[in-house]
């Protein structure tokens, strides 16, 4: 079957007028005439043997075949034009996608980033964070940093750094803190993780109590309300040292916790780019 082609100029034409609904708002974006335009979508219109726009009382109006066209054109000329706006820029960037757990991204990774935009300026890095539940094809992620023991189905995981948890609090509480047994008289604040407070109940050794607080689906979150005096938050050291140096937090006790550690994860289906290499390399000091 051969294949329909069309000229450049009448698509860019089309892409135009269809964004503008007109012909004199699209000839004065491009340059030209009025009649330019006119003429490059009535021989775009010839050569796909279907009507592009209709007329109506209010102006143009796309048909149904305009309407499948203009997206495509849309999306096509927006990634040319971005492209080209890189090289005015001094260089091409590459798009990066990282999705981070949102205690990593404040606890370790944010006061870092400087270091890797000054190291790599090709990398356009796109940070989000998750609560530890993602979906790297559905998202679009080149890579995601979670929690866990780095056992993900269809994902290449590797680790970053070991987090070990301990039970944190406000100052306020700490007199009330003498020995595991004294957390009963407060409120065990708790994650979607069920088996956290068990563990360390264990690592401490000592009789487990149930974690009867408040729920919360982020770490970050839950600390934050620990440092607001609502109870006592199990969460990982070292990504709140700031805030134990500060004293706004404390550590009334020594035993840890070791029930994961954070993990760089990507789909074993996607060939790394060169942003990817460059931000696996720095990120993992390699």
């Amino acid at each position: 079957m051969a294949r329909l082609t069309a000229p450049l100029n009448a698509l860019r034409a089309f892409e135009a007028a269809a964004r503008h609904l007109s012909f004199t708002r699209a000839a004065e974006e491009l340059c030209v005439t009025q009649a330019a335009i006119s003429h490059q979508v009535k021989g775009l219109e010839e050569r796909l043997g279907a009507a592009l726009f209709r007329r109506s009382h209010r102006g143009l109006v796309l048909t149904d075949e305009g309407l499948a066209l203009a997206p495509a054109l849309w999306d096509a000329f927006g990634r040319i034009d971005t492209v080209l706006e890189g090289f005015e820029a001094g260089g091409v960037k590459q798009v990066l996608t990282v999705s981070a757990v949102g205690t990593f991204a404040v606890g370790a990774l944010l006061k870092e980033l400087p270091s890797f935009r000054a190291a790599h300026p090709f990398v356009d890095l796109r940070l989000l964070t998750n609560n530890n539940k993602v979906d790297l094809a559905a998202e679009g992620l080149d890579y995601s940093i979670r929690f866990g023991d780095g056992a993900w189905n269809g994902t290449e995981a590797e680790k970053i750094a070991a987090a070990p948890l301990a039970p944190l609090c406000a100052p306020s509480l700490l007199d009330l803190l003498r020995e595991p047994a004294d957390l009963a008289r407060v409120s065990l604040l708790r994650s979607y993780r069920a088996q956290d407070w068990p563990a360390w109940f264990e690592a401490a050794g000592a009789p487990p109590i149930p974690a009867r607080g408040p729920l919360f689906d982020s770490s970050l979150i839950m600390v934050q309300a620990a440092m607001l005096g609502e109870g006592v938050a199990l969460a990982p050291v070292s990504m709140f040292r700031r805030e134990l140096e500060a004293g706004h937090l404390v550590q009334p006790f020594a035993a840890l916790a070791d029930v994961g550690s954070y993990w760089l994860t990507r789909l074993k289906s996607k060939a790394p780019t060169a942003a990817m290499l460059s931000f696996r390399d720095w990120l993992l000091g390699s």
